[in-house]
C-alpha cells in the first residue's frame, strides 16, 4: 500500500510540474518529459507518457517503467520515447528526478554549430541555486550532445558525457533542449528554473548593447570540447 501511494504522490507532484513548465513556456505542446525515482531496488521509475499535451498533464499520464524501459502493470499508453535517457541519467549520478524541457532560450544556444560542445557559464549569482555551488565565480560547463533518434545509442552517448563531465548538472541534445536533475523531484524542478534563467539571460545579453557603446558583459560561452 505504501509503495502504491508513494507512486501516487509522485504522478501528482509530475503532472503538476508539466503543468507550471507549460505556463512558462519551457515546455509547448508536447515536447518534454519527466521522471521521478518510485524504488531504487528493483528500479522503477515514474515517467510521463508519450505525446502528452504538458498543459493539460494529469496523474494518469504517468506510468510507471523498470529499469528497461519497460511498462510496469497494464497501461494503454508508452511511456516517453526519451525514457533510456532518464533511466541513464538515474544510474550514472543517483537522481531521484530528471527533467527535460524544450524552452526557446535552450533550444536556441543548443543549436551550436557541430565542434561546439559545451555552453559554458560563470559570474551570475544565480548559479549559486546548483546544488553544491557556493559561489558566482563558479563555472558551469554544459555538455551539448548530438540529438540522435537512435534511443540505444543516445543513451550510451550520454552515459559516456556524464562519465566525461562529473560536475555537470545538466546537459544539452543540440537544437532539442534541457536534460537536468537533482537528488529529489524539487532539486531538479529548482534546477530547471536557475538554468532556464540563466539561459534567458544569455540569450538576451548576446544582443544587449549599452547605450552609446558595445557590449561589455560576457554572458557565457560555447566552446569547443
Amino acid at each position: 500500500m505504501a509503495a502504491t501511494r508513494s507512486n501516487t504522490v509522485t504522478s501528482r507532484e509530475l503532472a503538476a510540474i508539466g503543468r507550471r513548465f507549460y505556463g512558462r513556456g519551457w515546455v509547448q505542446g508536447t515536447s518534454g518529459n519527466f521522471s521521478a525515482v518510485v524504488s531504487r531496488e528493483p528500479l522503477r521509475l515514474a515517467i510521463t507518457a508519450s505525446s502528452v499535451h504538458k498543459g493539460q498533464l494529469r496523474d494518469a499520464h504517468i506510468i510507471e517503467i523498470d529499469g528497461e524501459a519497460d511498462i510496469v502493470g497494464t497501461r494503454t499508453r508508452a511511456p516517453s520515447a526519451e525514457a533510456l535517457l532518464h533511466l541513464e541519467v538515474v544510474r550514472r549520478r543517483g537522481a531521484g528526478g530528471v527533467l527535460h524541457t524544450h524552452s526557446i532560450w535552450g533550444t536556441i544556444l543548443s543549436g551550436a554549430g557541430p565542434h561546439r560542445d559545451f555552453l559554458t557559464i560563470d559570474g551570475f549569482e544565480m548559479l549559486k541555486g546548483l546544488s553544491g555551488v557556493r559561489t558566482h565565480t563558479h563555472v558551469e560547463r554544459i555538455p551539448i550532445i548530438d540529438n540522435d533518434q537512435d534511443m540505444s545509442r543516445l543513451a550510451r552517448v550520454v552515459g559516456d558525457t556524464l562519465d566525461r563531465n562529473p560536475e555537470a548538472h545538466a546537459f544539452l541534445l543540440r537544437r532539442h533542449g534541457l536534460y537536468t536533475w537533482g537528488d529529489t523531484l524539487a532539486d531538479a524542478e529548482r534546477h530547471v528554473e536557475i538554468l532556464e534563467f540563466l539561459f534567458e539571460a544569455i540569450g538576451r545579453g548576446a544582443t544587449f548593447r549599452p547605450e552609446g557603446g558595445e557590449r561589455e558583459v560576457d554572458y557565457g560561452a560555447i566552446e569547443n570540447s
